[in-house]
């Protein structure tokens, strides 16, 4: 029977039929509504011309072009163990693909568990650091696979300004709660204390006892405590935060997949490069020794002593030279342990760490080892030293203690530096030389050898949160500051700290608590910045982002887009 018959009620027609035909009209409008039919028409004709000898992945590819977008369907973190054997998070993205949900990417981002320590220490919480750092990573697994999840569902994954305004949206509230809490705390703690009752004013003295002391002379050694500055407090580390930065970097690798770009490229593009505009690799700066507290030895000063290769020189003969370096100041080690320097083993840096009692020895040693392999330091070769100076601070004397039983105060450092940079011409910058609260001191120091060495600020120029809306510390004669891509710093927050720093060194490091993920190394290329800090030449976590550096090289020279030396 026609439709025309069936319309107009002749006939008889059975429910299944009735049913199909109604189907049929459905589907005739479904798929009008999205011109299939014209779709299909235009395949198969240009299927005919081209005549493809794999006609169905011919029909896939052309079709696949017309599927949908990819949205984000859900996130999932896990735990796994970073390069020190501590829990950390791992985040992984899924999205919907031609109707089926795959797993993309995943990414890993450090959290300064130290930080942790630091905070639990100042508010008295006693809470070990093991125990610390589990319970952040468990808030970062619910934030994760809870809020997170629901928030990011559907949206665009190359779209990662909306992404990472809602991660740090969401972050501000939790810190702001975290805070509120915390005051609470502090306020019920100062109510439960008893006022201690005021002492009782000393007797006078008699007159006898006043005629006696005036003939007294006060002793020359007693000294007056030297009036400073009290440090700020810690920066506050909310449990939960390398959630935030994970997601942000696993967003953006899924991105970077998704359009078939490597994630150097995909960065690049953020910034608002065009596809084939040249690329700067970073100068890879590489820890050679470790000689700060934790390492034996009286010196203190140096945490790290870095080498810094000359413009010109590719990543892989940087690092075969560092490590030709390393191995000839292992071998003079080894032949003078007897009298000098004591080599221990590796740091957690991945650099050699030994016992030293002055600053002169591992520069000293370093300068020896240069000579012997013939190269010039300050030309082929410079140094630089992370002094980590907050770390050195003895509060009550009001001095730095550079060296086990040798205290320096501020202006007595300034004049050490000054020193170290005139019998080593080689030494091309100091990280961290002070607190940032002895500013008269940043400003002297820049003012005696800062046309000839970088001042550089790490933990001095940190804020309260990377996504905080408070400036950085403003030291005066600082050149760079070293930028770390960890804990709830996203994508976004890395590309509008390296606008903020355009003109001045720009330094991306290595943060404490890494893992076996080489995307830093991207990250640096796709942000230009100046160098790159990734600690020693020894650990899985260090050597997956040096090998990554020298693909990225290789890649850019193939393509024809490596940019000139910086």
């Amino acid at each position: 029977m026609s439709s025309k018959g069936f319309l107009s009620g002749h006939g008889r027609q059975s429910r299944e039929e009735k049913e199909f035909y109604e189907l049929k009209i459905k589907a005739a409008e479904y798929f009008g509504a999205n011109a299939i039919s014209q779709k299909l028409e235009a395949a198969l004709n240009e299927a005919f011309f081209e005549q493809p000898n794999d006609i169905h992945g011919y029909l896939a590819n052309y079709f696949s072009k017309l599927s949908s977008s990819p949205v984000i369907s859900r996130i999932w973190g896990k735990e796994i163990y970073n390069g020190r054997g501590q829990l950390t998070v791992q985040a992984e993205v899924y999205c919907i693909i031609k109707n089926e949900e795959k797993s993309i990417c995943s990414a890993v981002i450090p959290s300064d568990c130290r930080a942790l320590k630091d905070s639990s220490q100042e508010s008295g919480e006693g809470i070990p650091n093991g125990a610390k750092q589990n319970q952040s990573v468990s808030t970062a697994l619910h934030w994760i696979n809870q809020p997170l999840c629901k928030m990011l569902k559907g949206l665009d994954p190359t779209d990662q300004t909306a992404v990472d305004k809602l991660l740090s949206d969401f972050f501000m509230e939790r810190y702001l709660e975290n805070l509120d809490v915390s005051n609470k705390e502090e306020e019920e703690e100062k109510e439960l204390r008893e006022p201690e009752p005021e002492p009782s004013p000393p007797p006078a003295p008699s007159k006898d006892k006043k005629h006696k002391d005036k003939g007294k002379k006060r002793n020359s050694k007693e000294k007056p405590e030297p009036s400073l500055t009290p440090p700020d407090p810690p920066v506050s580390v909310v449990p939960g935060c390398m959630a935030v930065g994970a997601v942000s970097l696993a967003v953006a690798k899924t991105a970077a997949l998704l359009m078939d770009t490597p994630l150097y490229k995909h960065i690049s593009s953020l910034r608002g490069l065009q596809a084939l505009s040249p690329l700067h690799m970073p100068i890879p700066m590489i820890t050679l020794l470790s000689c700060g507290k934790a390492s034996p030895g009286k010196l203190n000063l140096m945490d790290e002593v870095i080498l810094v290769p000359g413009a010109g020189q590719r990543a892989k003969q940087v690092i075969a030279m560092c490590l030709e370096l390393q191995e000839e100041v292992r071998r003079i080690l080894s032949i003078s342990s007897e009298k000098g320097p004591v080599l221990v083993g590796l740091s957690e840096s991945g650099s050699i760490q030994g016992g030293y009692d002055h600053p002169e020895q591992p520069l000293d040693l370093i300068t020896e080892a240069s000579n012997n392999l013939g190269l010039a330091l300050g030309e082929e070769l410079c140094l630089a030293v992370n002094c980590a100076a907050h770390e050195l601070m003895d509060y009550p004397r009001g001095k730095y203690e550079v060296m086990n039983g040798t205290p320096k105060s501020p202006d007595e450092l300034v004049d050490m530096y000054i020193s170290l940079k005139s019998k080593y011409p080689g030494l091309m910058a100091l990280i961290d030389p002070f607190r940032k609260e002895d500013v008269e001191q940043w400003e002297k120091l820049s003012a005696a050898i800062g046309t000839s060495c970088c001042i550089l600020a790490d933990k001095a120029a940190e804020q309260p949160t990377c996504s905080s809306t408070e400036a950085r510390p403003n030291l005066p004669g600082v050149k760079g500051v070293i930028l770390k891509h960890s804990d709830e710093t996203t994508v976004t927050d890395l590309l509008n700290l390296i606008k903020e720093h355009t003109g001045g060194l720009s330094i991306l490091s290595v943060s404490y608590g890494e893992a076996c993920d080489d995307s830093l190394s991207d990250m640096a290329v796709g942000l230009g910045v100046t160098y790159l800090k990734l600690g020693g030449l020894s650990g899985g976590e260090r050597a997956t982002k040096y090998n990554r550096l020298i693909c990225i090289e290789e890649e850019l020279a193939q393509q024809g887009i490596l940019g000139t030396v910086i």
